[in-house]
């Protein structure tokens, strides 16, 4: 027996240092890999800007709120009592849930950009382009690609202009400026096509060739825009300068 247990023992002992004890420290090191990639690809609780929240951010909604007639406090960088009404206000207004936070919805509709970065090299945020999708989405459904760009191109023509708001947000929530704002339908949730036309006006093309109105000479009811002189025409849309 005890020749046995001499031959069988420095083997046993070799087996699981060599092949036992290696494999147990892959399965561990395996697991730990799992369970920190499971914790990564939880989603992360949205951000959100509220009452107490302060900076660049809350500034910049700040501005925007006051410009279009929402906010009439300081444009201080801090969410106080008077930005949180504010926000309630245009909650209300752009048939939003009212509660005074600005969370992913309200910061698309206001033209914000919760996440940081932006969508392209255009400068534009991933918001601006949402928010611009959802707009082309409301006017232009069913229209010719083309003519989805072109509205596309008719906001961003107006931001470039000094005649407008400087930016996308303000351009389309410039009061009575777009009529799917007031009935709501900006609210309604773009397709795969009305954001490819969103994407390709931000990085430049423009069918329209520098126009700021467009209207469906069907529908209208402006005799305002009906005396501008018309530039061109895709789908049901005619444009002008």
């Amino acid at each position: 027996m005890s020749t046995v247990k001499k031959i069988f023992t420095p083997t046993t002992d070799k087996v699981f240092r060599f092949i036992v004890a290696p494999l147990v420290l892959v399965l561990v090191a395996a697991l730990i890999v799992i369970g920190f990639f499971d914790y990564e690809d939880m989603p992360a609780e949205a951000a959100v800007l509220k009452r107490g929240s302060s900076g660049d951010t809350v500034r910049e909604l700040q501005t925007r709120l006051k410009n279009w007639g929402y906010y009439t406090g300081s444009v201080d960088g801090i969410y106080g009592s008077q930005t949180v009404a504010a926000v309630k206000y245009f909650q209300r207004v752009n048939g939003l849930t009212v509660d005074g936070i600005v969370g992913e919805k309200t910061a698309a509709a206001v033209g914000i950009w919760l996440g940081g970065g932006s969508s392209s090299d255009t400068g534009y945020s991933s918001s601006d382009e949402y928010l611009l999708a959802r707009l082309i989405y409301a006017e232009a459904r069913g229209e010719p690609y083309t003519g989805q760009v072109a509205v596309g191109a008719v906001v961003l023509n107006r931001v470039r202009s000094s005649s407008f708001p400087n930016t996308i947000a303000g351009v389309i929530y410039q009061p009575w400026a777009f009529s799917v704002v007031n009935d709501g339908q900006i609210n309604l949730a773009p397709n795969q096509t009305a954001i490819n036309a969103a994407r390709d006006a931000m990085n430049g093309w423009d069918p329209t060739y520098g126009c700021l109105y467009y209207y469906n000479p069907k529908t209208a009811t402006n005799s305002w825009i009906k005396q501008k002189p018309i530039h061109l025409s895709i789908g049901n849309h005619v444009f002008c300068a």
